[in-house]
């Protein structure tokens, strides 16, 4: 497992215990820019690029399920 694995998975972990799903934009941003400069100290052989695109990739997490399909018994 490489630091990026380490890394990433390390935050999804925050995000679920830190219950940042569901918080206020706001709130998200600044827990983001936080949690982000400790694990730039905690690994610090990743890149300024695998750091943002880790982020990237829990910012996406916390975003809200989009439904694609109408439910059952529901006309579109």
């Amino acid at each position: 497992m490489t630091a990026f694995d380490r890394c990433r998975d390390e935050l999804f972990s925050h995000i679920l215990r830190c219950e940042v799903v569901g918080a206020q934009a706001e709130h998200q941003r600044d827990w983001f820019d936080d949690t982000m400069e400790y694990m730039a100290e905690r690994y610090p052989s990743l890149t300024e690029k695998e750091l943002a695109q880790i982020r990237n990739l829990g910012e996406r997490y916390v975003q809200p399920v989009i439904q694609h399909n109408p439910e059952v018994g529901t006309r579109a």
